[in-house]
């Protein structure tokens, strides 16, 4: 009795299924946006990760109401491995790795450190179907370093400058320092999707004129006074309001997601 050959496994490129989440600037919804594609890539059957990696103002765990017994100071201490601090968030159906909410102290990690978690983040991604990293705000060395071995870079803004200007600025660092990365945008607390949009054509021209790139619009978020009360009741909103606007628009850009990674 023959056996039928096997066939050679397809190369893996390192890092292929992580995707960052970032914000040029604070307050416009990046970890809110960050559970909430978690979430609904956790729905569509993939196994994720969500990693806190704003190592100075983590509040992931506060957003979700979780109070975890292991964190990601007790990693870069020495104290737990990285697998070790890994907590399941049930309602979500996914695995959170939570930051030390409350302390800044994790920003001032040496770059030999973050170079050590990064790898280590990287290895346990290959576990899962999707890791999603919640990055802190700005371009400061810690949040371009924790992001280095990430294929895809989503840029989550709003239409006010500040939050625009700032989100250029990221990109702009992101695809000098790392060319190969998929950056694409999303627009967050938009007031229609054609406003949304008209918002993403004006980073657009920028980067198109300036650095002669075209980051990709992934999608438009809708102003939703949903989000605000899920924020405060600290929970999902796809589990709260799973058929408010922006819970809709979230899953639109999971599934646009996987069909991307798919082709």
């Amino acid at each position: 009795m023959t056996s039928e050959p096997s066939q050679a496994p397809k190369a893996v490129t390192k890092g292929h299924n992580m995707i960052a989440v970032a914000s040029g600037k604070g307050g416009v919804g990046k970890t809110w946006f960050a559970i909430t594609l978690s979430h609904a890539l956790s729905k569509e059957g993939q196994r994720t990760l969500l990693f806190d990696g704003d190592l100075g103002l983590a509040n992931l765990d506060i957003q979700l109401g979780l109070m975890p017994k292991h964190d990601l100071g007790s990693v870069i201490s020495g104290r737990l491995t990285l697998n070790q601090s890994i907590v399941p968030y049930e309602d979500g159906g996914f695995d959170i790795i939570a930051g030390r909410s409350g302390s800044g102290g994790l920003a001032n990690v040496p770059a030999s450190r973050l170079q050590i978690l990064g790898d280590d983040l990287t290895l346990l991604a290959g576990s899962y179907d999707k890791v999603i990293l919640d990055l802190g705000a700005g371009v400061e060395r810690t949040v371009r370093q924790m992001a280095q071995n990430v294929a895809t870079c989503i840029v989550v803004a709003t239409d006010e400058p500040t939050s625009l200007t700032d989100a250029y600025a990221f990109i702009k660092i992101t695809h000098l320092e790392r060319p190969d990365t998929d950056i694409r945008v999303v627009i967050n607390m938009s007031n229609s999707t054609r406003e949304g949009e008209r918002t993403f054509n004006t980073l657009l021209k920028a980067c198109e004129g300036f650095l002669k790139m075209s980051p990709t619009l992934l999608g438009v978020v809708r102003r939703d006074d949903k989000v605000r009360e899920t924020i405060r009741s600290q929970s999902s909103i796809l589990t709260r309001y799973p058929n408010a606007e922006a819970a809709v628009d979230v899953e639109a850009i999971a599934l646009k997601l996987l069909e991307t990674a798919d082709g």
